[in-house]
């Protein structure tokens, strides 16, 4: 890990001269791409050079201690200095393990965030608009961008389904966690004798593909042009400006209809198509790789309930990490932090097993 640690600081090093280097100062691209890249290996660099401060000092500490001519005093404040600077390495090369992870290659993208009522009727479908609220609320606080994509609305008002592009910085590293079902337990607005139902909500979140990382053949598209129409069936467009794609292949169906021209829905449907069939292909490799871990980082499997939102008792409980807290109405106004730090570090540690076990094995 030193050597690899050592590799990280000359490169970090190289970059900052790159910086100040007149070639790179006139090509503005490249100056981004040198300043994003040292961002990146920075706090890397930062907690190094704490670790080598640390050691320097429990060398120090070390040579009181079998000094001969040290006084008995001194050698006591230096075995009580050397117990805490001993922890502080310990816990110093456990965050430099968790730092020097591997990367997931979307965790700088932007996202599709894709919510959809479940069980439950029109109460899911309120619950539904709740969430809707919880992760705009959440981008805000981020200073994220967000734009509805698609929407279809139920006739009390909630939401059948809603999609989010949320854009911004590393956005898919803190909402990827954040797929799967959500289940809500409350008295419904709709329900008059008082009795606590269940519903759930299906979220699911795609990273934002590119064109580069998905190749689509015009061949393999079916693009229809139809009337929109709006909430309660209105209709809202008499030209035909709403759009469906199908890709023919894996039969993934997508429409817009909320922009008032069609060339309009026909961008937003074809970033929806490349972000699913990215999100298609990378959960087939993940099967392909080790299929009794599909839940782990990265995909997650959307058919488990992982959280539930209990209104009377005032509580949120994250199902995959035991984790209950009672703060529900500041969560759903968009204090997600607690919870997505907590199941970061989870899963991060969850890879951090699974790479000592793996170089245990192959040692």
């Amino acid at each position: 890990m030193l050597q690899e640690l050592e590799s990280i600081r000359e490169k970090y090093e190289k970059l900052t001269q790159c910086l100040a280097d007149s070639r790179f100062l006139a090509d503005p691209q490249k100056l981004k791409e040198i300043s994003k890249e040292r961002a990146e290996l920075e706090p890397v660099v930062v907690k190094y050079e704490q670790l080598k401060k640390v050691r320097r000092d429990i060398e120090g500490s070390r040579e009181i201690l079998n000094d001969p001519e040290a006084d008995e005093e001194l050698k006591q404040l230096a075995e009580a200095e050397l117990k805490k600077l001993e922890k502080e390495e310990e816990q110093i090369l456990a965050e430099l393990k968790l730092l020097l992870l591997p990367k997931d290659p979307n965790d700088e993208k932007n996202v599709f965030l894709e919510i959809r009522a479940g069980a439950g009727g029109d109460e899911a479908s309120l619950f539904a608009q709740d969430l809707f609220r919880m992760y705009t609320r959440f981008a805000e606080k981020k200073g994220w961008k967000y734009e509805v994509m698609q929407a279809s609305y139920s006739p009390i008002g909630g939401f059948k389904e809603v999609i989010l592009n949320i854009r911004g910085e590393r956005v898919y590293s803190l909402l990827k966690y954040e797929s799967g079902v959500h289940r809500v337990q409350r008295v419904p607005q709709t329900e008059a004798s008082g009795r606590i139902h269940t519903s759930t909500v299906t979220v699911a979140v795609l990273p934002e593909a590119e064109e580069v990382d998905v190749q689509i053949d015009p061949k393999d598209l079916r693009i229809e042009a139809f009337g929109a129409s709006g909430p309660g069936g209105q209709n809202v467009n008499r030209n035909y400006t709403a759009i469906r794609i199908t890709h023919k292949p894996t039969g993934i169906v997508v429409s817009c209809q909320d922009e008032k021209s069609q060339h309009r829905n026909k961008e937003k449907a074809m970033r929806i198509l490349r972000s699913r069939l990215l999100d298609l292909v990378q959960r087939e490799q993940k099967e392909k790789i080790d299929q009794h871990r599909r839940a782990q980082v990265g995909t997650g499997e959307r058919s488990e309930k992982i959280r539930t939102y209990n209104f009377p008792q005032s509580r949120v409980t994250d199902h995959r990490i035991n984790l209950t807290l009672h703060k529900l109405e500041s969560i759903l106004d968009g204090e997600l932090d607690e919870l997505i730090e907590t199941l970061t570090l989870h899963y991060q540690t969850q890879m951090l097993a699974s790479l000592d076990e793996a170089q245990s094995k192959a040692s």
